[in-house]
């Protein structure tokens, strides 16, 4: 089965206290606290309740669709939303919020809306209904609505059209899409599905730009070529390689032809892409889908040590096999070797924990060094992804005692 999609609730916001481009402070709060402070600034306590939930889950899905598109972190901008009602919505810096806001607030921050069939949190926008009218939720409507006995669903579908209620969304620190590290020729991994996707879509308006046969996660020489292209359309530096402003200039080029950003967005559907499970693997067989496997278990014997570390090559061998039976013996299932669909999906769930939360958290993971090559590095078969924190590592088996060095860092313990 292809790999759920499901955007992240932040665990803290940054909000311009002013326009996009006007001069003004930014603040960093809690995104729950963000979300009363919001609730309690646009709308009355005194409403009835399926009318605050209604905005409320409007002021949620809002707030996570500009997070979610990075629509302004993608412009270069180092917030993630203003307090410009002209723009987005009202934040009123340190205000008190009202008693029962704040506790539907506690219940509702990590339930959003979105389109059946579509991954992107809605841009649910709305106004006063009453001064200002737009095509999005009318605040004083949805009280007229809730006095009229429709429930909370009722009232959001009545100026949504069809959505549906996600709930209890995962809540993460960290909100930057960009992997960390340059992709370039020989990057492999849900990265590099990321920008092979948004190359395909992109160049639905822009037909200079070459059109990949597969999303297969693996940067190759067509996969570099679309890229140069895009980079030569757009005025980046054309090398092939995508660095932080060419990651960027992807995702402001692909929120804008989707409309990710608007009410009527045309949708990110749920990627079908070629890390569900094949048909069984097993010692042998050569391909992609052995690439993947061995590039999975390469990050899982990073941090688990019991599973030995294999070549990302695509040759199906005795150490794929081994590193296949230690991955088996540590998850519960049988010793095989042979991968089905129970080891794969156990397998990808390990790796897609391990790459969304710990791989791109660049204060526990470093990069090996500036423009590190992330798959395969000096000729090396191995993967070199980041440098080990020995932070992070297991007890070292022996005691610390004063006048220890560390091996790699020489900082005497005082």
């Amino acid at each position: 089965m292809p790999p759920i999609v499901l955007p992240a609730i932040p665990q803290r916001i940054t909000v311009h206290l002013g326009a996009p481009s006007q001069y003004a402070a930014n603040v960093t709060v809690p995104f729950a606290d963000y979300v009363k402070n919001v609730a309690s600034s646009e709308i009355y306590p005194t409403w009835d309740e399926s009318a605050l939930e209604a905005n409320i889950l409007a002021i949620v899905s809002f707030a996570l669709n500009r997070v979610y598109t990075e629509f302004y972190r993608s412009r270069g901008y180092d917030f993630d939303i203003t307090n410009s009602t002209a723009f987005d919505q009202a934040f009123v810096n340190g205000r008190a919020y009202f008693e029962n806001i704040s506790r539907l607030v506690d219940r509702l921050f990590n339930d959003y809306l979105r389109r059946p069939g579509f991954v992107e949190p809605l841009a649910a926008k709305f106004c006063n209904g009453t001064t200002v009218t737009c095509e999005g939720l009318s605040q004083w409507g949805s009280q007229n609505l809730a006095q009229r006995g429709f429930n909370s669903v009722q009232i959001l579908r009545n100026y949504y059209g069809n959505v549906e209620i996600v709930n209890d969304a995962p809540i993460r620190g960290i909100t930057s899409s960009y992997p960390g590290t340059p992709l370039r020729r020989g990057s492999s991994g849900p990265a590099v599905v990321v920008v092979q996707v948004e190359l395909n879509r992109i160049a639905q308006n822009y037909p200079a730009i070459p059109k990949l046969a597969a999303t297969d996660g693996i940067f190759g020489s067509r996969t570099e070529a679309s890229v140069r292209r895009f980079q030569e359309i757009f005025g980046l530096t054309p090398d092939g390689i995508v660095g932080k402003a060419t990651w960027y200039a992807l995702v402001r080029l692909y929120t804008a032809v989707t409309a990710l950003s608007e009410l009527r967005s045309q949708g990110q559907q749920f990627y079908s892409i070629n890390w569900e499970y094949p048909d069984p693997i097993q010692q042998g067989d050569t391909g992609d889908k052995v690439r993947h496997l061995q590039y999975m278990l390469s990050i899982l014997s990073d941090f688990i040590p019991s599973i030995p570390p294999v070549a990302v090559d695509g040759i199906f061998g005795p150490a794929t096999r081994d590193a296949v039976v230690a991955a088996q013996l540590r998850f519960g299932l049988p010793q095989t070797g042979q991968v089905d669909d129970r080891t794969w999906d156990e397998i990808y769930d390990q790796f897609s924990g391990i790459e969304t939360t710990a791989l791109r958290n660049s204060e526990a993971f470093p990069p090996l060094r500036q423009n590190a090559v992330p798959a395969m590095a000096g000729g090396s078969t191995q993967p070199m992804r980041y440098a080990r924190t020995p932070t992070l590592t297991q007890f070292p088996g022996e005691a610390l005692r004063l006048g220890r060095q560390d091996p790699i860092s020489r900082e005497v313990i005082r």
